[in-house]
């Protein structure tokens, strides 16, 4: 039923895209795809957006992961990029090779969130370590069951669900977890974080990773895992624990990526995007979605990017981690 649901709601999408298509002539069309992370934030300010535009302009916001947007966006095909992690070094000689120059908005901060069914009795916490174990490519059919993550775990099976390889978050997770080696995969993937949410809801032996704000909106079904730091002491994500550094292992910035030409063609995608980082509207959409504003300072640098077209990225590598620890410094 859950899968039959999935189909025809993602049937109805690309019928309700396809509709928007076709009148593309008469009517301005904001193409949006990338990360279901940053989906949620700028879903909403499409919605105002639109309302306040009546039929002038019409926003379509896709999602296939960051790197599926990203692979759309570097070709020319889409305005703006919703991305979970910064672009990477391959990501930007794809969007050189295709002329496309790029601005680099950072518009939240997320915490990568583990968890486990509501009805789990026996995890609160875990090390990266145990993650690494957990999720490494040489536990493929061997860590199978709860008690080979440790002896006072129960014999039951394990049920691993996770974002699929597109998704920025599945990256930057593997990124940190793993160390950039390869991870397993005989998981169940979705890139739909709520059908995620409804399959660990439903099987009590589950654990999977997902964006901060799918785990604040199901806390009557999902049970979030501490994450242990190098001192030994358990910290669950909050906004809290994230904004003092102290979930910061898991912790990483969101962006929209804005595709210069576009931007310096079309006047409505300029009044999008001022909409989109006027400051207490950033800030409300962000925490309404159930993540983690950027200081006011880190905005008005943002409205600058845009102000002067200012293009490339900051983040010079594709070290995930050590991205983020230099992001926040200057948050």
């Amino acid at each position: 039923m859950l899968k039959l649901s999935q189909t025809l709601a993602h049937g109805l999408a690309w019928l309700m895209i396809t509709s928007v298509s076709c009148n593309a002539e008469a009517q301005d069309l904001i193409k949006i795809e990338g990360s279901s992370t940053v989906y949620p934030i700028t879903h909403k300010i499409a919605q105002q957006f639109m309302l306040a535009e009546g039929t002038q302009t019409q926003v379509v916001v896709g999602i296939s992961g960051t790197g599926g947007g990203f692979r759309k966006f570097c070709r020319g095909r889409t305005d703006i990029s919703n991305a979970s992690r910064p672009i990477s070094e391959n990501e930007k000689s794809l969007c050189k090779a295709n002329k496309i120059e790029f601005l680099e908005l950072p518009v939240a901060l997320d915490a990568i969130t583990v968890v486990v069914n509501k009805q789990n009795n026996w995890l609160e916490a875990l090390s990266l370590e145990a993650l690494n174990l957990i999720w490494h490519s040489s536990s493929e059919q061997q860590i199978t069951s709860w008690d080979k993550i440790h002896d006072t775990y129960p014999p039951y099976p394990l049920k691993l669900h996770g974002p699929g390889p597109d998704s920025g978050t599945y990256d930057y997770f593997v990124n940190v977890v793993l160390d950039k080696e390869a991870s397993r995969i005989d998981y169940i993937k979705n890139e739909d974080d709520t059908a995620m949410v409804a399959e660990v809801a439903a099987d009590q032996n589950s654990l999977a990773f997902l964006g901060f704000a799918y785990y604040t909106k199901n806390q009557n079904k999902l049970k979030a895992i501490a994450i242990t730091d190098s001192n030994g002491e358990a910290v669950l994500p909050s906004v809290n624990n994230v904004t003092d550094g102290r979930y910061s292992a898991l912790s990483r910035p969101l962006f929209i990526y804005v595709n210069k030409r576009s931007l310096k063609n079309r006047e409505s995608l300029r009044r999008f995007l001022t909409l989109y980082l006027n400051q207490s509207n950033i800030s409300h959409s962000v925490a309404r979605s159930g993540y983690i504003p950027l200081s006011p300072d880190m905005y008005a640098v943002a409205r600058s990017i845009l102000l002067q077209g200012k293009t490339g990225s900051v983040f010079d590598s594709d070290d995930l981690s050590a991205n983020f620890q230099r992001f926040l410094s200057k948050r």
